[in-house]
């Protein structure tokens, strides 16, 4: 088996800062004795009693209705084979996370050391009274059906092997949409289908139930062709065989309508795919390569329909659209089964869902690209925010009107409402669209201290994942050092060393260009070329004359150092324009963007009116309708104070300038994000019914405090700041930023220097 790569960062992430992806944290509260006494003796004999009388209690009083066993055996691991229950784990805690992050659900992984299917089946069986329903993972065929089998007759909770089932679900959904664009109905099309494998025969079975015909199912396993002159087949394989006389792959795909992959990679050659039908429909789900590459298949057939289970083109088939929603639906019901009812409900819901406009956020992350149902877009995409608010549901339905849901859902808006709390920190998924965003048009970015080790790291990863090609300022033998130490590839990265004797001829030019622009302010030619011996000038007057497209820097240096030298080589902007900077917090509510935390001291009304002004284009940009609270320590003009009548002056001029913003105050924080609190004291404002997600602060000291205070109490990841009014695409970090900060920073430099170069016509800032 080829090592990735990347194995060594693989490796880095899973063991630091502390071992593994998923813990066990508390969720009461344990800081005094008497809450210690209620959390086990004796208090916790009270429900032990309760649940000794029956039994359904323990959904009221344990965590059992919020938890899913994630279990295997280790068998058929990803691409990896039969590696044994040990080398699961981390797949295992790989696949609790997705349950957590898309659906809020707990997990606790299981690895079972069996010897056969019985003893797999009854260990399950013994510890299924802890969980509310059981996702079995990489168990290799034929053992996973007749597990899957055993285990959905013998539990009262919702069993599903995902590898089955997942892939079949989110495959359909995709099936269906792309016969309707082709105009071909499913019980007259033809399709070969290569594996048969557990996915595979899931695949065939679930498109049987939506009206594809038996007889039209060709499939191919190892051997060639399944015939039912074959001997030795499983009962799952009997099923599919054909009566057919052929043998070979090329024989199948004459005039087949759909080829549905999932065996192994470039087993499909453009001379095949240019034998089936007019406007094929090819899902090659082989991971992580395809049976055939994509640009392969549409250069062979400009008609055909193609998806894979590749991030990086179009049509991705990914079960995470699918299982953590229907788990999510199973268990609010507290279903005894996850039945064929509830698979076909979601496959319609995904189905439907591609069909509507795509929100803003989710277009962001793909540049000039507006997403709309067609042949490149025919399911939805994992990070689409909706699937957490029309998959669950569904599924809880159908649930219901197949008679295994034992506590029904009666208030469906209510029900919604929760399921977008659940995940309401999206924000999370804003980090993953801006990272795509950027990689549409990567650019040139300079890192100003690449002779930090944790600076060439962010480096590293936005080269090795196409966010942007680095040039990495510093000394050359120690930057070349450390980028060895960490495996980063030299040969692509420029390295350059602005005092070295290579870089005369630069830095002449820049100094040159600077003192021109700053000869009327006391700059002599000897300053400029002195200045141009540091990092942060050389690097600022790179971006200023074209040299590089992007310029992040503050790692190891605090941020008024780094800014001054930005300002006083960037252009001047255009009058009457402000600098500012915003910072996007990633909670667990949802994002939320503050200005003006680095920038402006103590802002004038006009100015705060130019700081909103910005933000808002800011925030709209990442995909978000900005509602925004002017915040004061008084609310609606309560007090006199010139601090507060500046808010209160600026309010009066936004609702003037730009009525078409939802904007509103001076406000209190906590009445800005209470609705609560809103309604009850002030229902004439704007804000009312309406959840913010902006503060324009009335100074740098609330600002900047507000937004450290959050980072280090909480946790919370932070954006930013993010500078706005500038002519270039330049940043400045926090100091000590951590690796993950930067490579977000980043990804929002490129999508900035992208909105500000002549040939993209989309903005961001």
């Amino acid at each position: 088996m080829p090592i990735p790569k990347n194995d060594k960062r693989a490796l880095e992430y899973h063991e630091n800062p502390k071992p593994g992806k998923i813990e066990v944290v508390p969720t009461k509260s344990y800081s005094t004795q008497r809450d210690l006494s209620f959390a086990y003796s004796p208090g916790v004999a009270a429900p032990s009693l309760e649940i000794a009388k029956d039994s359904s209690n323990a959904y009221r009083y344990t965590n059992k209705g919020n938890l899913v066993a994630v279990i295997s055996d280790g068998s058929a691991v990803l691409g990896l084979g039969n590696i044994g229950p040990d080398a699961s784990k981390p797949v295992m805690e790989g696949k609790g996370l997705l349950f957590k992050i898309f659906a809020d659900i707990d997990v606790f992984d299981i690895e079972v050391s069996a010897k056969n299917p019985e003893e797999f089946i009854n260990t399950v069986k013994r510890i299924s009274p802890t969980f509310g329903g059981i996702n079995l993972e990489d168990i290799k065929a034929p053992e996973a059906f007749e597990i899957e089998k055993r285990l959905k007759a013998e539990l009262p909770i919702p069993v599903m092997h995902d590898d089955q089932h997942g892939t079949a679900i989110i495959s359909c959904a995709a099936l269906i949409n792309a016969l309707e664009i082709v105009n071909k109905k499913i019980d007259q099309v033809k399709v070969v289908v290569l594996g048969a494998g557990a996915a595979a025969i899931s695949c065939a079975d679930l498109y049987c139930d939506f009206g594809l015909k038996k007889e039209n199912i060709i499939m191919v396993d190892s051997k060639g062709v399944i015939r039912k002159d074959r001997t030795s087949l499983t009962p799952e394989k009997r099923k599919y065989a054909t009566g057919k006389k052929m043998d070979t792959i090329e024989q199948a795909i004459i005039g087949a309508d759909v080829l549905i992959g999932l065996s192994r990679p470039n087993i499909l050659t453009p001379k095949m795919l240019q034998t089936m039908a007019d406007n094929p429909i090819v899902f090659a789900m082989a991971n992580p390569d395809p049976e055939i590459e994509y640009p392969l298949a549409l250069e062979a057939r400009s008609d055909v329909i193609m998806a894979t289970g590749r991030s990086d083109y179009p049509n991705q088939v990914n079960n995470v659209l699918g299982f953590p929603f229907l788990f999510r639906g199973a268990l609010d019901v507290r279903a005894t089964a996850i039945n064929e009812h509830m698979k076909q409900a979601t496959v319609r819901a995904l189905a439907e869902l591609a069909k509507e406009p795509v929100p803003e956020k989710v277009n962001v992350a793909y540049g000039k690209t507006r997403l709309h149902f067609g042949r490149e877009y025919i399911i939805p995409k994992p990070f689409d925010p909706r699937l957490i608010t029309r998959i669950p549901p569904a599924v809880a339905k159908a649930a219901m009107d197949s008679g295994v849901a034992q506590k029904p859902i009666k208030n469906w808006e209510v029900y919604k409402e929760k399921l977008a709390y659940r995940v309401g920190g999206d924000g999370k998924r804003t980090v993953r669209l801006i990272q795509d965003r950027a990689k549409i048009a990567p650019k040139r970015i300079v890192f100003a201290e690449a002779e930090h080790l944790q600076v060439l790291r962010a480096a590293q990863i936005v080269y090795e994942e196409g966010i942007g090609m680095p040039i990495l300022l510093g000394e050359f033998r120690k930057v070349a050092a450390l980028m060895q130490t960490i495996d980063f590839d030299l040969e692509d990265v420029e390295i350059i060393d602005v005092q070295s004797e290579s870089q005369e001829e630069k830095r002449e030019f820049y100094a040159e260009k600077f003192w021109k622009s700053k000869q009327r302010r006391g700059r002599t030619l000897y300053d400029s070329q002195r200045l141009m011996m540091e990092k942060n000038y050389f690097a600022s007057m790179m971006v200023r004359v074209g040299d590089a497209d992007a310029m992040i820097s503050g790692y190891a240096r605090n941020y008024p150092a780094v800014i001054k030298p930005i300002l006083s080589t960037s252009e001047r902007p255009p009058k009457g324009r402000t600098i500012a900077a915003v910072n996007l917090m990633v909670t667990q509510k949802g994002p939320l963007f503050l200005a003006d935390t680095t920038i402006n001291v103590d802002p004038s009304s006009e100015e705060l009116v130019k700081i909103a002004e910005m933000t808002a284009q800011t925030v709209k940009m990442f995909g978000y309708q900005p509602v925004i609270a002017m915040l004061s320590f008084s609310n609606f003009g309560s007090s006199k104070y010139p601090q507060a009548t500046k808010v209160s002056r600026a309010v009066k001029i936004l609702h003037q300038t730009n009525p078409e913003l939802i904007l509103d105050g001076p406000l209190q924080c906590d009445f800005a994000l209470s609705r609560k609190l809103l309604h009850g004291g002030f229902p004439f404002s704007s804000l009312n019914g309406k959840k913010v997600n902006t503060l324009i602060f009335p100074n740098l000291d609330a600002a900047n405090i507000t937004y450290k205070l959050m980072k280090e109490l909480n946790e919370t990841l932070s954006i930013g700041p993010i500078l706005m009014g500038l002519n270039k695409s330049i940043h400045v970090l926090q100091f000590r930023a951590s690796i993950e900060e930067m490579v977000n920073m980043a990804a929002v430099a490129v999508i900035d220097a992208q909105s500000k170069s002549s040939d993209e016509s989309c903005t961001l800032f």
